[in-house]
């Protein structure tokens, strides 16, 4: 059963008479429909009747619809009016522009555009790397995204896309002070999205790719990565696998393992689970097992129908395990899931190797419910907020991008990357590990800064930067 969850939020106004007990029958009244009240305000009294607002939380829409009828049942209660407090939000849109200095006098006028701008038009015509220093592009990221597989509900288009880009421009700005702008289109061609990015370009420092599935995002990262001069970066593969090798580097300092010596299962071949296994390994991971729908993937099997499955037959797999999920999971230290919901059954995880790690990571129902792996897993960890060790992309992405931007990086190699990962896990110090603990929470605002002044060092150490960095405070 879901648990109440601000997700389905729903503000309801009642109008009662200010009598003895009237309170206490609408408290009643809402908590024999299992709603959670978070918060009541006073609205007005009129007429000796007093109108409040309350908040209750919800476990889903159709649970916040039987609260409200079963509130139309309590005698001398006015149901007056409902909202959903998560429409409220979105109404408008969740972001604005805004000037970073005033015009209020010609002089002004003058200086902000003609003609006055025409000078720094100029300039930067003579000078177009100068176009860094003296427009937007010196802090802002392009989050783009064509609507094909947005977060669990899959190809839903570019404008019912538009809520999640603009939430994450607004974490952007919130983690990071990174200026960041949705821009959703309306094709799903290939050739067509990079070809408009590659167009857009000149206006951004860099360029998120969000939510465009797979395998077209693998290749449109990696075109527009080699055309462009500006880091290109699918937070979907990359972030995710940051994030992962972050928690997975915590949790086997807590259970006293080395990666080099662990066996690990993923189970989900698309780009998440491939760009994972390559962080992996290029981390020092030797036994790592991939498992699709059909089971195993190893080099015995006919040739892959995507160039990513092939790279993983021939690169992972090394003893040449076969067979379903359920029989190749026997024994390894760690699962990790990109996949669907409850593919993980007790048992399998009862025959893990001991102080096992499940990392099950799909969204918004994992492979297996915390509730029935904890008996049996040593650390676990989900992508919910509502579990311990959430495994989240605001880990990495706010950051990462702010040491991109603050250096002028040309790319994201994987030293940034790998950098990324050891400056998240370093955050919780090896005193303070628990086996609920090995990831830091996503409100730590200690992060950001450690991951933009690692991402923007090994930056500079690996020749794709084109300036030294700011310190990350005088910027965030």
């Amino acid at each position: 059963m879901n648990q109440h969850s601000p997700s389905y939020a729903i503000t309801i106004r009642l109008r009662y008479s200010d009598s003895p007990g009237a309170m206490g029958k609408i408290t009643t009244a809402i908590g024999e429909a299992d709603g959670a009240i978070g918060a009541v305000d006073i609205v007005n009294i009129r007429g000796g009747k007093i109108s409040r607002d309350f908040t209750v939380n919800a476990r889903d829409v159709d649970h916040g619809k039987r609260i409200v009828e079963h509130l139309r049942t309590v005698e001398e209660v006015e149901v007056v009016h409902t909202s959903d407090r998560v429409f409220l939000m979105h109404l408008g849109g969740k972001i604005e522009v805004l000037p970073k200095m005033p015009i209020k006098t010609r002089d002004d006028l003058s200086m902000a555009y003609t003609p006055g701008v025409a000078r720094v038009c100029n300039a930067i015509a003579e000078d177009p790397d100068s176009s860094f220093a003296l427009t937007i592009r010196q802090n802002t990221v392009a989050v783009v995204s064509d609507g094909s597989a947005v977060l669990g509900l899959g190809n839903i288009g570019p404008r019912a896309a538009m809520p999640v880009m603009e939430g994450k421009a607004m974490l952007f700005k919130e983690f990071a002070n990174v200026d960041a702008f949705p821009i959703c289109l309306d094709t799903q061609d290939t050739e067509a999205i990079i070809e408009t990015v590659r167009q857009l370009a000149p206006t951004f420092g860099g360029i998120n790719l969000e939510d465009i599935s797979a395998p077209r995002c693998i290749e449109i990262e990696e075109r527009l990565d080699k055309e462009l001069e500006i880091p290109v970066f699918h937070d979907d593969q990359h972030g995710t696998a940051i994030v992962v090798l972050a928690g997975l580097k915590n949790s086997l300092l807590r259970v006293g393992k080395a990666l080099p010596k662990i066996r690990i299962v993923v189970n989900g071949a698309g780009a998440a689970g491939t760009a994972i296994v390559k962080l992996l390994l290029i981390s020092g991971a030797k036994d790592i097992v991939v498992c699709d729908r059909e089971g195993a993937i190893h080099a015995g099997e006919p040739s892959q129908p995507d160039a990513s499955k092939q790279w993983i037959a021939d690169n992972t797999n090394p003893r040449g395990a076969s067979g379903k999920l359920s029989e190749v999971i026997q024994g390894a230290d760690v699962f990790i899931g990109v996949s669907a919901p409850n593919v993980l059954q007790t048992e399998d995880v009862a025959a893990m190797a001991a102080d096992p790690i499940v990392f099950a990571l799909a969204n918004p129902d994992p492979e297996i419910l915390p509730a029935n792996a904890v008996p049996h897993v040593r650390i676990m960890a989900t992508g919910r907020s509502d579990f311990p060790n959430q495994i989240n992309n605001v880990l990495c992405f706010p950051g990462l991008f702010r040491g991109v931007l603050d250096v002028r990086a040309t790319t994201i190699n994987n030293e940034m990357k790998l950098a990324a990962a050891e400056a998240i896990a370093a955050t919780i110090p090896e005193s303070d590990l628990l086996d609920d603990y090995v990831i830091p929470s996503v409100f730590d605002r200690r992060v950001a800064k450690v991951v933009a002044q690692a991402v923007a060092k090994a930056a500079v150490e690996t020749g794709v930067a084109r300036r030294r960095n700011k310190p990350a405070e005088e910027i965030m």
